[in-house]
């Protein structure tokens, strides 16, 4: 992370030190406050108790209000549960490369080849969407100074923990299919197949854990780069932050909070309920979407023209065993 964090400075100071122009990031930083659609916390439940509607994915949530966790003194110490959705990372799919919309900066100001790309042929019927993914560490609660007395809320400031530009095998799918070769193995007609069902849970709410290489209506996470075959532009950008998380998960740097409440454990494959995700810009949208539920259910009047820039907000369920 420190390497990244070198690399990133050089780009700061590049940009700084490069002639000035118009920049699609001009706008300003996203303010937390006012651009996370804080229904999408709920349902709470402390104690086995839920505040607010269960989804679909809070299902497989722990019933039993106590929760034991291990101590120093060698002998597991019970605790009381609380599981929330905690908004605690931003995802950026963008365009113009470089473009930090959390940051409200451009730090590249260029086009060329990492430039983002739409198309589809004559006929409507095939559609190719790029678009570059930034990642970053947001705690939420932390800027606001809430919830500070939870131990399981990381204790961690704001960082860009991915630029995606600085990936050769985001920018080529056959570098990216050298890295992850089991992309092989889900490129077959029984495993396309399978997500068939995956989209039919996803359109009501809740995901299948063990189709891991399946978004549901979204498509697959193979091959693992910054494209979609969404025809609903939208959607695609959807399935590119989607991609992002598993992304993160692959090369290492993805965490979840154990059922327990009690650690993170590493997700070098991810369970995507455990995720949801909501639409900040260029539209904010007042709810928030589990993996691959459609774009014809939430998607309309959130592409306004010449605004081909997302931002996204990440929220993560939280398992928490908070002892006395």
């Amino acid at each position: 992370m420190k390497r990244f964090g070198l690399v990133f400075s050089l780009f700061v100071v590049w940009s700084i030190a490069s002639p000035a122009s118009a920049s699609p990031c001009n706008d300003g930083f996203i303010n937390p406050i006012t651009k996370v659609s804080w229904g999408c916390v709920f349902p709470i439940e402390i104690g086995g108790v839920p505040i607010g509607k269960r989804s679909r994915l809070d299902r497989g949530n722990p019933r039993s209000p106590v929760c034991l966790c291990p101590s120093s003194f060698g002998i597991p110490l019970p605790g009381l549960r609380v599981n929330f959705w905690s908004p605690n990372r931003f995802i950026d799919t963008v365009e113009n490369p470089g473009c930090l919309m959390a940051l409200g900066v451009d730090v590249m100001g260029e086009t060329g080849r990492l430039h983002g790309t739409k198309r589809s042929d004559t006929h409507g019927n095939s559609h190719y969407t790029f678009q570059q993914m930034h990642y970053y560490i947001s705690p939420v609660w932390a800027v606001l100074g809430l919830f500070s007395d939870l131990p399981c809320l990381r204790d961690e400031g704001f960082d860009v923990a991915m630029m995606s530009e600085l990936l050769p095998t985001y920018q080529n799918e056959v570098l990216g299919a050298i890295i992850n070769p089991e992309a092989v193995l889900f490129g077959n007609p029984a495993a396309v197949l399978a997500c068939v069902a995956d989209a039919v849970e996803a359109n009501i709410g809740g995901t299948i854990d063990p189709l891991f290489w399946c978004m549901g209506a979204w498509g697959s996470v193979y091959p693992l780069g910054g494209s979609s075959n969404s025809g609903d532009y939208v959607e695609a950008n959807a399935a590119i932050a989607a991609k992002g998380i598993f992304l993160m998960g692959r090369l290492g740097l993805l965490r979840i909070h154990d059922r327990s409440g009690c650690f993170e454990t590493p997700a070098p494959i991810w369970k995507k309920s455990r995720f949801k995700l909501q639409a900040m810009e260029p539209v904010k949208s007042g709810q928030c979407v589990n993996i691959g539920r459609t774009g014809l259910l939430w998607t309309h009047f959130k592409h306004p023209p010449h605004k081909d820039n997302f931002a996204w907000s990440l929220f993560e369920k939280v398992f928490c065993c908070v002892r006395p």
